[in-house]
């Protein structure tokens, strides 16, 4: 399947979480969840099907340009702290990304 993270580590910072899920409708449930309050870190634990999501609340930590895939890291770089995205396809599945830092 590939690794979401990429090479490089130079460059801005941002630091983000992500619920990480592979159906559109079951990532829409999600983001209205989310968007009506409902722990991100929670949802992250129990509905994830990555390593971040299950066991860090989907805590990315920082990371700079270059080092996600392109879509994601578009997306995280958008928002500002405390934001949430819209839904982000990437090959992995569709990501719900909150900015943290």
């Amino acid at each position: 399947m590939g690794s979401l993270f990429r090479a490089r580590d130079d460059g801005p910072k941002v630091r983000a979480s992500h619920i990480l899920v592979e159906d559109r409708a079951r990532a829409e449930d999600l983001l209205r969840k989310v968007r009506g309050g409902e722990d991100f870190a929670a949802l992250a634990a129990e509905h994830a099907k990555c390593p971040s999501g299950k066991a860090n609340g989907g805590d990315l930590g920082e990371f700079t340009r270059g080092r996600m895939v392109k879509a994601f890291e578009d997306a995280a770089f958008a928002l500002q702290p405390g934001q949430v995205s819209d839904l982000v396809p990437t090959r992995f599945g569709y990501h719900i990304i909150k900015r943290t830092a």
